[in-house]
């Protein structure tokens, strides 16, 4: 090959979709076991090469040389053929940079907080360290040289002014782990998680909820990818090129979630935007009687209202993992914070607003059979549905009117 990605396990990787874009040459995804790997680079079969995990560290021994930054590190990312000759960057490095440089937050004289001990943790330190960092701790499930233990991390809860994880926890499919309780920080101004997949880990949108700046990995994904381009290409790719990318990906890995009124509209315009856009379509409503066999309504009769909200629950953070779908939820979603927070870790969520005297009351859903009965969740839900919305959207004459009005402020 000419171009391409050798890891481990690569099914998940966005680095094809996004080389695409900046090279003008085919960019091929390679698997390798760990005893395929010395006869790769024996061979030499290719012109430049981006490595990932497990062998950003293993591949050092097969290059004729590595940059000072990778030396520094102790790992490489990018491998480019010269004649024959290997040579080894880490644009790792360059793609955290970014992802800070991106959201304007000043490093120098900071405490900063490093939960991981791997090859990324060691690219956050010595990047940290290079922009003038005051201090950088590195927490690690057990104490050696270098590293903390995650059993000592209240010591820096009223220290810590920056914190970055470099570990897998929070990331697809087990989306919903967290390393810590990041309100216990008391001086936090900014985290960053390395993590691309979900789009906001729990980690990013507990930082969110609490008014600190933070973000994922995208960014970083991005931008060092971009960097790697440029050392294959020898072109000077500029900046803007990688946030063009970083915001048609995001548009484009970004689920839609509706919520709303009973009666608003949320089934009929989430399946004419799915159309719209041919994107796949899920209604919480109709996945709960698909999966359990039962309607909302005959689980609500029959077991309560608290059992209907549990199945609820087991449905929207299983839906929530996908990427790139447009997703309806039933009425009373916006109850549970932590159905919310599921939904917005890849979804943009758009409140469908009615009129109350438009809404409509009715027998086969007993929360609203009545319109006393509706009024009474009008009342209790709009305040949340404002809450956890990013847009809200009028309810128009028609469907086809009100899916557009969607589309035009989401995208």
């Amino acid at each position: 090959m000419k171009y391409g990605l050798i890891g481990k396990t690569l099914k998940h990787s966005f680095s094809k979709e996004i080389q695409s874009k900046l090279l003008s040459s085919d960019y091929e995804i390679c698997e390798l076991k760990e005893n395929e790997l010395e006869r790769f680079f024996l061979k030499k079969d290719f012109l430049g090469i981006n490595v990932t995990i497990p062998y950003k560290t293993d591949v050092i021994k097969y290059l004729d040389n590595i940059d000072e930054i990778s030396r520094k590190i102790g790992a490489v990312n990018t491998v480019i053929n010269k004649n024959g000759k290997l040579y080894g960057y880490n644009t790792d490095y360059f793609g955290l940079k970014m992802l800070i440089k991106k959201n304007k937050i000043e490093i120098f004289d900071k405490n900063v907080l490093i939960f991981g001990s791997g090859g990324t943790s060691k690219t956050a330190k010595v990047l940290l360290e290079d922009l003038g960092a005051k201090s950088v701790v590195r927490l690690s499930r057990t104490k050696t040289d270098g590293f903390d233990t995650y059993d000592n991390i209240q010591k820096y809860y009223d220290v810590s002014q920056v914190v970055i994880n470099t570990t897998p926890v929070g990331m697809y499919p087990d989306n919903f782990d967290t390393i810590t309780d990041i309100g216990k920080f008391s001086k936090l101004e900014a985290v960053f998680d390395v993590i691309y997949n979900p789009i906001n880990t729990n980690l990013v949108l507990s930082a969110k909820n609490s008014g600190i700046v933070a973000d994922g990995g995208i960014t970083m994904l991005v931008f060092q990818a971009l960097f790697s381009a440029r050392l294959f290409s020898e072109n000077d790719i500029p900046d803007r090129i990688g946030y063009e990318i970083i915001n048609n990906l995001i548009k484009e890995k970004e689920n839609i979630v509706l919520v709303g009124m009973p009666s608003c509209g949320k089934t009929t315009v989430g399946g004419l935007i799915s159309k719209k856009l041919s994107k796949e379509f899920a209604d919480i409503d109709m996945l709960i009687e698909k999966n359990y066999g039962k309607s909302p309504k005959l689980i609500i009769e029959e077991s309560g209202e608290e059992k209907f909200r549990e199945l609820e629950t087991e449905t929207i953070k299983e839906i929530s993992k996908k990427t790139g779908i447009v997703i309806a939820t039933g009425g009373g979603a916006v109850l549970r914070e932590e159905n919310m927070n599921a939904l917005s870790q890849n979804g943009k969520i758009v409140f469908i607003e009615r009129d109350f005297d438009e809404l409509i009351s009715d027998s086969n859903r007993p929360l609203s059979s009545t319109k006393e009965r509706l009024s009474k969740v009008y009342i209790e839900r709009l305040p949340l549905y404002k809450k956890y919305s990013e847009h809200t959207v009028k309810c128009m004459k028609t469907p086809e009117e009100t899916a557009k009005k969607v589309l035009d402020v989401i995208l």
